[in-house]
This record gives structure tokens, C-alpha cells and sequence, in this order.
């Protein structure tokens, strides 16, 4: 008999219940029947057949009305104590009485099955409901089986879950194991192959008592280990396209790097080999013009090649995360002058002005650095702005920090291009007239942002401003002033 143990008390409580209603109300109904009329007895027993359909179900139901009718026959259909019948009009009423029992038990019995199966499905969804919402914001496997084991405990209370997935991680696969006992060294009662429209992401293997799983459970525990792979799926194919993405984005950053650098390298080693060249053939005599312009070729040309290749180590450093700025006690006017005299011949027709404080306190840089950071704000001044147009620095301070500012007399720039004038090739204006690879701005960016800085572009007035943040503190604490300036 494929029956349940745990459904057998149940039925016997239906069977003797049913028995017992209908006894009770036949014992009332025989003590109250001198007053009663026939057909409002036939009614009085189809309340017990209600009542048993409802509290057991369809088939009490059926008992009940079976035991009305002959109870109903044998005590209220003369003649009494008997199951015979001798009129007619009686005969009638039994069978219509018998009929309306059944149907109404058939009919109350399926509304009632009917509202079990809803309860049925909205737990089930209840429960899928759940788990979905849990394993939606998940993106890496192990978590994904964790919480899915943790919800078939919940769900089902199994007393021991674990999930193999075929994603490894050092050679070895990802699980995990959930128990409510102490764990079992048995074989698994149960083992689920977690898989997908595409292919098997893993393996669910269960202990629990076979006999308290229903069809519906076994139904939500597929639901289950499918929603499992799928979430494994997910994370994997996110893991491709980021995969993708990241190819995609540095080939693109190869070719542009490629493009830009072969053509950058390409102008001043020919200007270079070209003077040199002019000098060694014997054709320019040492004395002249001419020699000195070919000598001054060869060394602004160098400086833009070493700019160059400079520029692509720091872009290299700060991508790898290896820039880590010396930071020590420095005098910004001092980097600039520094600046202002390696780059005096690119800036012989942009004089600097300056608007710094003398009283303007030291800040804590790298001084190898930041001067990379002025080189490259310098160079960008020089090829945008016009001829003969000066560049101012200021300085200042804003919100406890360093505020600096270095401005040009450039076009401005259009407001959508601003945040992204610092990306990596990133070029507005003139970008087919003007030489360059893109990487000087996106360098300056990555050297202010390793000394805890930031740099932004704005549209002003006065002309186009970089604007620079720096602290003023280093280590939380302002510089030292020495002893001897203290008695002075």
C-alpha cells in the first residue's frame, strides 16, 4: 500500500469521527423526532455531512453521507429498525437525500482540496520567491551555494545538505556543507545534478527521512537546484563578460598607445637623425647659425622624447599601482622655477607670471613628481594657447588644503568635455593639428590622486585654469619649523 505513515492516524481520525457525528446527531434528531418533520430531518443530517467534509476531507464526507442515509432509513423511515421501505414518497426522499449528501460532500470536499492546493502553491512560491531574492545580488559561487543550502535547510529540513559545484579554486571544487546534526559519514539519500539549458553546474546531495518528502517538496527541491545552476550560470557568464571587457578595452588602449606613440617617437627621432645627419655630412660649417639651430633641434626634440617615454613610465606605474610618491617638505614656487628653466625654450613665447604668496606655506610632495605634474600642464598650455599669451600660477589656500592654479589663455573648453579632459587619449580641441599622445593630463591626474589630491578643469573668465587640491599636512601634522627661526 503506497500510502504514508504519517497520513494513516489522519484517516482513522476521519473514519471513527465521521461515525461518531453522525451517532450524536442521530441520538439527538431520535430524541426530538415526535416534533420534527421528515423532510426537516433529511436537512438536519446533511449539517454532520458538512462538518466532516470539511474537517477530513472529501471522503469522510462521502462516509458521513452514507451513514446519514441509513441512519436516516433505519430510525426515520417507518418501518422503523428496518432498511425497508414501503412508500413510495419515502423511497423518493431517500434517494434525493442520498444524492444531496454526496454531491454537497463532492462539492465542498473540492473546494476544499482546491484551497489546499492554493496554500500549497503560494508557499511553494513563497519559498521560490525567497530564494531568488537571496541569490540575486550574489556574484561568486561560494556564496551562491552557501545561501542555496541554507534555504533548502530552512525549506525542507533536511538533516544534512551539501553542494559540490564544478567551479575549482586551486584545484580543488567549490562546496559546502550544512547540518543540523553532527555530520554524517553515510551515503546521501538524495543526489541532485544542479544544471542548465547550457551545461551542469554542480551536484546536491541530501540525508534526510525519505518519508516526509511529498511530490510537491520534491517539485520546489528541482525548482530549487535549477535556480542553484542558474545563479552559478549567471555568475560565470558575468565573469566572462567582464573577461571580454577588459580584452576589449586594452586592446583598445594598445591601439590607441600604439597609434599615438609610434607617430610621436617617429617626429623627433627623424628631426633628430636629420640634424644629425646635416652636421656629420660636413655640409655646415661649425661656426655658423646653422649649426647652433641643428645643436638646438637635436636638444628640444630629445626633451620631447624624454617627456615622452617619461610619460609612458609614469602611465605604466600608476596603472600597476607602483607610483608611491617621496613626499617631503617643498616649495611650490621652487618646483615651478625648476620647471620654468627646464622648459625654457618651449616656453620662450609663454612667460610665466606669478601670483603665489611669499609668506605661503611648504606642502608635502614628491618634488620629482609634482614636477612632472607642472612639465605636463605647461606643455598642454604651450600647444593650445596663442603665441605671446602669458601663463599664470597661482596660489592659494581653500578649505585647509593647497588650492594651485595654472592658467592659459587657451579656447575654452566645451562644458560635456570637461570631467574627461584626464582620460587616457582623451583629446577636445584641434586634436588633428596639435602632436601629442593624451597622456600628459591623464598622468597629472594619477600623481595628484597618490598624494591624496585632485585636479579639475574650469572655464573661468581669466582664461582656461587647471586647478589643483593638495593637504597641507603630512602624516596629519604641519611642517616642523626649526629652532633657530623660532629665537631669530
Amino acid at each position: 500500500m503506497n500510502m504514508k505513515f504519517n497520513q494513516i492516524p489522519q484517516w482513522l481520525i476521519g473514519l471513527f469521527g465521521s461515525a461518531s457525528i453522525i451517532g450524536m446527531v442521530t441520538l439527538v434528531l431520535k430524541l426530538f423526532a415526535s416534533g420534527l418533520q421528515i423532510q426537516l430531518i433529511a436537512l438536519l443530517y446533511l449539517l454532520p455531512v458538512l462538518v466532516c467534509t470539511l474537517f477530513w476531507g472529501l471522503t469522510s464526507g462521502i462516509l458521513a453521507g452514507l451513514l446519514s442515509f441509513l441512519a436516516f432509513n433505519f430510525y426515520f423511515i417507518p418501518p422503523y429498525l428496518t432498511l425497508a421501505v414501503h412508500q413510495s414518497q419515502d423511497v423518493i426522499t431517500l434517494i434525493v437525500f442520498l444524492i444531496v449528501a454526496v454531491v454537497v460532500s463532492q462539492l465542498i470536499g473540492q473546494a476544499r482540496q482546491a484551497e489546499r492546493l492554493a496554500r500549497k502553491r503560494e508557499w511553494e512560491a513563497t519559498r521560490m520567491y525567497e530564494l531568488i531574492s537571496a541569490l540575486a545580488g550574489l556574484t561568486d559561487t561560494q556564496s551562491i551555494i552557501q545561501t542555496l543550502a541554507q534555504k533548502i535547510i530552512d525549506t525542507f529540513g533536511f538533516d544534512q545538505v551539501e553542494i559540490i559545484a564544478n567551479e575549482q579554486v586551486n584545484e580543488k571544487p567549490v562546496s559546502y556543507r550544512l547540518s543540523k546534526l553532527i555530520a554524517q559519514e553515510e551515503p546521501c539519500e538524495l543526489a541532485l545534478s544542479m544544471f542548465t539549458t547550457r551545461t551542469t553546474e554542480g551536484e546536491i546531495r541530501l540525508w534526510f527521512d525519505q518519508n516526509t518528502l511529498s511530490l510537491e517538496e520534491t517539485r520546489l527541491l528541482a525548482a530549487f537546484s535549477s535556480q542553484g545552476a542558474m545563479a552559478i550560470e549567471r555568475v560565470h557568464l558575468m565573469q566572462r563578460e567582464n573577461i571580454a571587457r577588459i580584452l576589449e578595452e586594452s586592446d583598445r588602449v594598445k591601439t590607441s598607445l600604439l597609434n599615438s606613440v609610434s607617430h610621436e617617437l617617429r617626429t623627433p627621432l627623424a628631426a633628430i637623425k636629420a640634424s644629425a645627419s646635416s652636421l656629420r655630412s660636413g655640409a655646415v660649417d661649425w661656426d655658423t647659425d646653422a649649426r647652433r639651430e641643428l645643436i638646438a633641434t637635436i636638444d628640444e626634440e630629445t626633451d620631447s622624447l624624454n617627456l615622452l617615454v617619461g610619460n609612458l613610465l609614469d602611465m605604466s606605474r600608476i596603472e600597476a599601482g607602483a607610483l608611491k610618491p617621496m613626499k617631503r617638505w617643498n616649495s611650490i614656487q621652487e618646483i615651478v622655477k625648476g620647471v620654468e628653466v627646464k622648459m625654457q625654450t618651449q616656453l620662450a613665447q609663454h612667460p610665466i607670471e606669478y601670483q603665489i604668496p611669499e609668506a605661503y606655506p611648504l606642502v608635502p610632495t614628491d618634488y620629482v613628481l609634482i614636477g612632472q605634474v607642472f612639465t605636463n600642464l605647461f606643455s598642454n598650455s604651450v600647444k593650445y594657447a596663442p603665441p605671446d599669451s602669458p601663463i599664470v600660477v597661482f596660489a592659494g589656500v581653500s578649505d585647509g588644503n593647497a588650492l594651485i592654479k595654472v592658467i592659459n589663455q587657451s579656447p575654452p573648453v566645451p562644458e560635456e568635455h570637461l570631467e574627461h579632459i584626464f582620460d587616457k587619449f582623451h583629446r577636445v580641441t584641434q586634436a588633428d593639428k596639435i602632436t601629442g599622445t593624451g597622456l600628459g593630463l591623464s598622468i597629472c591626474k594619477g600623481i595628484i590622486e597618490a598624494h591624496g589630491g585632485k585636479i579639475w578643469a574650469e572655464n573661468q573668465p581669466e582664461g582656461f585654469s587647471f586647478n589643483i587640491s593638495l593637504p597641507l599636512t603630512l602624516d596629519g601634522e604641519l611642517p616642523k619649523i626649526p629652532k633657530d627661526a623660532i629665537d631669530g
